[in-house]
Parts: structure tokens; C-alpha cells; sequence
């Protein structure tokens, strides 16, 4: 995803992934709600910034009941006590120029004891909602652990603040920023999607209508154990307890079950690997630097990263377990600051998974981190298909048939928690 300017940690890279708008191009926070945010007091909004807001959420409230069939008079209850809150523009104000992103630092935060603690806990505790969403998608549970682990430790930390005040406030009175008006354009999005939500799932009742608007969100609009935006809640989200309702805060199985839906939408490989290390001497480093180019886009094969010897095909499982010569791939660079005028880069190969990760929340740091506190949840970062005696691959048109780890699921089927 990037060169060092690309979606710049906690600032430009602030909205909506799988945190996830439905966009094309979805943005979303580098941090998650469970990331602690130093308080911020509340200064008091200037009076014509205050009848702005309130003019562009009336004029909004009108065109949503006009669209969507919804009584104006239940919306302006909802949103009579609408704030807007200052303290989220400098929650979502691009960093300083002088901001130095740190790899190692991101990393420490989400891979670390505490939360691996939790996710094995968590694993144990969910472990058939898990195996049958992994069935179904395809994607490693640990892998689904993972991402609900870094988004909010299991619904420890799921935001501190009213949904409805942080996307109105976000889109009438974004800070000020080169791409202001396409942020606020998202926001407004989301908050159209927040509505149509909040109205489809209160059953056209006023109170639960009011008790959706209402619901904690991240400091970005990202709502429940997962952190979905509205609008991907609409989108992808499932209902994995099969129970009529979509439950993101409450309903483990929903949450885990919406989590493998988009990345299975977003591209999810079953059974391939996420990323693969690379080899870094003096002859590799210059072609490494230059490939890094921060796009989010797999351009390469790993056949031409071979030949550069930027991989070697007897490590791990590469060419030898499904992964085509012809597979797309990219550079993932993850600078962190040395104690030189340059910063310290860390580089990976990342591959299609990766990149359905990186459409959950737009940052290189964050996929990376779900990689690695995904294995040390007990994923194995290597292809699942069987390997020829000769250690050539598998045709193609049989790779694209893979079992679904029968023996895996068959062994983890024998442990699971009668409870879930």
C-alpha cells in the first residue's frame, strides 16, 4: 500500500475499510478501538461552525426520509441531541510532517502476551463458530481470531463514543485537509448507511431506532466487536448464529462469521499463505527498494521475485505446496525509525491474502500485524496443498479444487467447546 507519504499512520489513513466501507477504494484507521487515545477535552464549537452542522443535518435528515421512506419526525428524534464533537477532528487531523512511522512499535501493540492470551482463550471458547466459519470461507480461524483480537481484544475496547455524533460531526465538520471533501462525502455515506441500518433493525420502532444511533463506535464510526462501518455491516456481515439478527457487539458467532464473509469477498485465497520473508543482501536490497513502490496492488509474480533472488523456493513451502510461479505479489515495506537521517525497513512478500487483509483496514502495519498474531495463534503461514513426489506443483485446475483441511477440521472437531 505504500510509500512513506501513503495513507500516513493514524491521520490520512483514518476511515472506513472493513472497518470496511463498500468502496472501491475503502480508507480505513490505522489504529482500531482498541488502541488507547489520550483524553481530549472538548472546546466549545464556534456558533457558525454549530449552525452549519445543524443546517446540513437537517438538509441530510430530509433527503434520507424522502429516500428511504422513513418518517422525518422519528429522524429528527434521533438526532435531536446530535453532537458535534470537536475532539474527533483531532482524532482524525493528518500527523505532523515530522511523524516517524514505527513498525516495531505497531507490531508490540497487537502481538504481544496479553492479547495472545486472550485470542487463545477466545479460540477456545468459540471454537466450533470458528471451524464452520473457516468451512465455509475458507479462511484459518486464527486468522478471523486475529483480526477481531487487534480490532477490539475481543470486545474489551469497542469505542468510547455515540456512533451518530461521530459521523455527523465528520461529515459536516471534518478538519481541515487536501482531501476534506472526498473524507466528508465517505462520512455522509456511512451515516445514510447508518440510518438505513438502524431503521431496518428497530423494526420502524422509535426506541430501538434511537438505541442503534446511540451505540459506542471508534473515533472513526467502526461499530462493534469486529469494527464495521455501517455500511459494511449492510454489506457483508452475516448472521452466524442463524438467529434472525445481526448481533456485531453481543453475538461472537455473527462477529466471527461477518469477519471471514469479507475477506472471502475480498479475495481471501483458501489455503494459501499470507506472506512470505524475503531475502535482503547487497545485490537484493536496491531492487527491493525500488518494487516497494506502496501501491496496494500485486504486480509481480513470485517467479520474477525468484529470479531476483529476492525469494528462495526452498524456503518454506514456495513452489512446492500450490503457490504457481505465476501467483501475484507485491513488496510490503515497514519502516521504523533507526538512528540515522533513513529509517529502518523491514521488507515482505505480500501475496493475494495479504491484500484481502489490507481491504479490512488500509495499512501495510496492520495486515502484517493480523499475519503475525494470527501464527502466534497457531496459523501456519504455508499453502495446505499436497505436494508431488518430485516436488513439482499440483496442475492448476486441481489446485483450484483444495479439500477443505479434513484432517484438520477433524482433529479440531475433537476438542471443540460443547457450549458454542
Amino acid at each position: 500500500m505504500r510509500t512513506l507519504s501513503y495513507l500516513s499512520i493514524l491521520g490520512l489513513s483514518l476511515i472506513l475499510g472493513a472497518c470496511a466501507t463498500p468502496t472501491p477504494t475503502p480508507i480505513t484507521q490505522e489504529g482500531s478501538a482498541s488502541t488507547k487515545l489520550e483524553e481530549v477535552s472538548e472546546p466549545p464549537i464556534d456558533p457558525k461552525t454549530e449552525a452549519n452542522y445543524q443546517e446540513q443535518l437537517r438538509a441530510l435528515i430530509a433527503e434520507v426520509s424522502k429516500s428511504h421512506s422513513i418518517p422525518l419526525e422519528s429522524l429528527e428524534l434521533g438526532f435531536r441531541d446530535s453532537k458535534n464533537l470537536s475532539q474527533i477532528k483531532k482524532l482524525v487531523a493528518p500527523p505532523p510532517v515530522t511523524f516517524q512511522k514505527n513498525w516495531r512499535v505497531y507490531r508490540s501493540r497487537f502481538v504481544e502476551p496479553v492479547r495472545i492470551k486472550a485470542g487463545l482463550t477466545f479460540i477456545e471458547q468459540n471454537r466450533s463458530a470458528l471451524v464452520a466459519a473457516e468451512q465455509e470461507s475458507g479462511v484459518p480461524y486464527q486468522v478471523i481470531a486475529a483480526i477481531i483480537g487487534v480490532e477490539t481484544i475481543y470486545g474489551r475496547q469497542m469505542g468510547n463514543f455515540r456512533v451518530k455524533d461521530v459521523l455527523t460531526s465528520l461529515s459536516f465538520d471534518y478538519p481541515e485537509a487536501p482531501n476534506r471533501p472526498a473524507r466528508q462525502a465517505l462520512f455522509r455515506d456511512q451515516l445514510k448507511d447508518l440510518i438505513a441500518l438502524c431503521w431496518r433493525d428497530a423494526n420502524r420502532k422509535q426506541e430501538g431506532f434511537n438505541r442503534c444511533l446511540n451505540q459506542s463506535s471508534s473515533y472513526a464510526g467502526a461499530i462493534g466487536l469486529p469494527q464495521f462501518m455501517p455500511g459494511s455491516i449492510l454489506q457483508f456481515a452475516k448472521d452466524g448464529d442463524n438467529n434472525g439478527i445481526i448481533d456485531l457487539r453481543k453475538s461472537n458467532r455473527d462477529a466471527i462469521f461477518s469477519v471471514a464473509n469479507f475477506l472471502k469477498v475480498h479475495g481471501w485465497q483458501a489455503g494459501m499463505p499470507i506472506y512470505f520473508p524475503t531475502i535482503i543482501n547487497e545485490q537484493t536490497r536496491p531492487k527491493i527498494m525500488e518494487l516497494a513502490d506502496g501501491q496496494p496492488i500485486a504486480k509481480l509474480t513470485v517467479n520474477q521475485l525468484i529470479e531476483l533472488g529476492i525469494l528462495d523456493p526452498k524456503q518454506g513451502d514456495l513452489l512446492q505446496g500450490g503457490v504457481e510461479s505465476n501467483s501475484k505479489a507485491l513488496i510490503v515495506d515497514l519502516p521504523s525509525p533507526s538512528n540515522g537521517l533513513d529509517p529502518e525497513l523491514e521488507y515482505v512478500v505480500g501475496l493475494a491474502n495479504f491484500l484481502s487483509i489490507v481491504n479490512y483496514n488500509r495499512s501495510y502495519f496492520y495486515a502484517q500485524s493480523v499475519a503475525e498474531f494470527a501464527e502466534s495463534l497457531g496459523y501456519s503461514n504455508k499453502s495446505v496443498f499436497p505436494v508431488q513426489e518430485q516436488g513439482t506443483q499440483k496442475p492448476a485446475k486441481e489446485q483450484q479444487k483444495p479439500k477443505k483441511q479434513e484432517k484438520k477440521v477433524k482433529k479440531l472437531k475433537k476438542t471443540e467447546n460443547p457450549a458454542n
